[in-house]
């Protein structure tokens, strides 16, 4: 047990041996609740997408890179001595890490389900607010709000003669990509008090 204590204790692989403690402590400390696990990372995000190891939640790929790199510089530590034997152990630690993290990855973004991108689709079926004093097959603008709850002011048309005024509820039925608008048509309000307006 001392030698290996020794081993994780002398250079390079001293270096990682902290890192990875802290490693632990934040796994323990998320799985227990401390910390929540959401995937977003503070900007790291670029900067492990530039060495293609983008795609997965930072924190793992970060937790990764050590625990190879330690690995693999605990295992040339052992196996070479000297002071430049050393320095290329450390080195080949770190492209070891890149390299098994990257093959690691690469699988592991085809399981992880990508961020759903807000469309001009997800208005459709919702229930507007007329915020212009008529609604025509050419003029019309409304105020709809999303799933998330943000509004939108949205350029909406009709295709009968209804009649709709500034502040009156509509309910958008399609979209038109081409035009770039939205097509409504009237909704009763009363009969639905819970809508999402």
């Amino acid at each position: 047990m001392g030698q290996f204590v020794d081993a994780t204790l002398s250079f390079p692989t001293v270096l990682f041996t902290f890192l990875l403690l802290v490693i632990i402590a934040y796994w323990v400390l998320v799985v227990f609740g401390v910390f929540g696990f959401d995937g977003d990372g503070d900007g790291s995000e670029a900067f492990l997408s530039g060495l293609g190891l983008g795609g997965v939640p930072a924190a793992l790929v970060i937790s990764l890179l050590v625990v190879v790199a330690w690995f693999a510089s605990l295992v040339g530590g052992t196996l070479f001595t000297g002071t430049p034997a050393l320095v290329a152990v450390l080195v080949a630690a770190l492209v070891c890490a890149w390299a098994c993290t990257r093959l690691i990855v690469l699988p592991l973004r085809r399981l992880i389900p990508k961020e759903r991108v807000p469309s001009r689709a997800d208005f459709v079926g919702r229930a507007c607010v007329i915020r212009t004093s008529r609604v025509g097959s050419d003029f019309g603008q409304a105020e709809v709000t999303a799933p998330d709850g943000s509004s939108a002011l949205v350029q909406v048309r009709q295709t009968g003669d209804d009649v709709f005024a500034a502040g009156s509820t509509a309910l958008i039925f399609a979209y038109d990509s081409p035009g770039e608008f939205f097509w409504v048509m009237p909704y009763a309000a009363e009969l639905d008090p819970d809508r999402p307006i």
